[in-house]
């Protein structure tokens, strides 16, 4: 049984969500946010005014800018870094953690300078007797609507299945549930590729086009996934899960997903500098099109829609140009 005190690593509105959902768990939660406004504000006026404004976070939850402060005395800690300064944060945790405390990546993304997976740079850098304590944690979710105490359903995975069982009542409640694997690989490419195709299908919502070009990105995209990710070692039974197809859906449908906005910016002629330079929180499929492009060469994976979108994000190329690039390519067969 865990003690009172989960940590959160990272004060966006994933894990300020989180940290919502861990407090009506009734455990006290510390989460370690970078901002100092956001420090004050939640601290203060119990609500994330940046990342997550207008929803009431319970007294439960405190704010600190301290990493040490934060993950003190803490039975378990959730790291919800954006992927492109994951790394230097987990230099910083390393030293904080015990050698027994659990640590759960809640991160979608891929870190572009090694391509590696949050788990696979927490194995890099925390210390070696904290690395069997490693989970990670993707699916469906968007921050608000779990505030709002929606059904929601995730996928938690560990190499060691027991650990994963062990975590596993931290994430269940009445309106949250966290189904367990041991596809670490799996679970956390879902989780970051799904955000590459949602550009694209926020991309074609853009240009005007309509149901039919949407269930074709959603349904070949899963289908670039499934490859790279058998490439990787991952089991291609994930994909079709929470962490993979479930995911997929959400974020390439649904009008919350950060990554569908900026696809459907970009569709509507707007600039990628433009569209950053305007948003708060990190579109993590921007960076991860870099990851999954050079993955994908790396390891001979066809991947035409990732290619695309990333000639339309890097390399300025017009975007009905990249459609029409895209259906004319050779179709091959559907299922190899």
């Amino acid at each position: 049984m865990m003690s009172t005190k989960i940590a959160v690593i990272g004060g966006g509105s994933w894990g300020t969500s989180l940290a919502f959902l861990l407090a009506d768990k009734g455990f006290n939660v510390t989460i370690w946010v970078y901002e100092k406004e956001v420090v004050a504000a939640i601290n203060d006026r119990h609500e994330n005014t940046v990342f997550l404004p207008g929803v009431k976070l319970s007294p439960r939850i405190t704010a600190a800018a301290s990493l040490e402060e934060s993950a003190d005395g803490a039975e378990a800690v959730l790291f919800v870094v954006p992927s492109h300064v994951a790394r230097p944060v987990l230099m910083k945790l390393g030293p904080c953690l015990s050698k027994t405390t659990p640590i759960v990546s809640a991160t979608k993304g891929i870190e572009n300078e090694t391509l590696l997976l949050m788990s696979q740079v927490m194995e890099e850098v925390l210390p070696a007797q904290c690395r069997s304590n490693i989970a990670v944690l993707s699916g469906p979710s968007f921050a608000k609507e779990v505030c709002q105490r929606h059904p929601t359903a995730v996928s938690l995975a560990a190499k060691n299945h027991a650990l994963a069982v062990r975590l596993q009542p931290l994430f269940i409640t009445p309106y949250f549930k966290a189904f367990t694997t041991t596809d670490v690989i799996g679970v956390q490419l879902g989780g970051a590729l799904k955000n590459v195709i949602a550009l694209a299908a926020g991309g074609a919502d853009g240009l005007g086009f309509g149901h039919n070009t949407r269930a074709a990105l959603i349904s070949r995209g899963l289908a670039e996934i499934i490859r790279l990710g058998s490439a990787l070692g991952a089991d291609p039974k994930t994909f079709s899960g929470l962490s993979g197809l479930g995911d997929l859906i959400l974020t390439s449908t649904g009008a919350l997903s950060r990554n569908r906005t900026v696809g459907y910016q970009i569709g509507l002629g707007m600039k990628l500098p433009e569209i950053l330079k305007q948003m708060k929180m990190v579109a993590e499929g921007v960076q991860t099109t870099k990851a999954a492009y050079h993955l994908a060469k790396k390891h001979g994976v066809r991947m035409p829609i990732v290619q695309e979108i990333y000639s339309v994000l890097f390399e300025d190329k017009d975007t009905h140009q990249a459609v029409t690039d895209l259906m004319e390519s050779a179709a091959g067969d559907e299922v190899n």
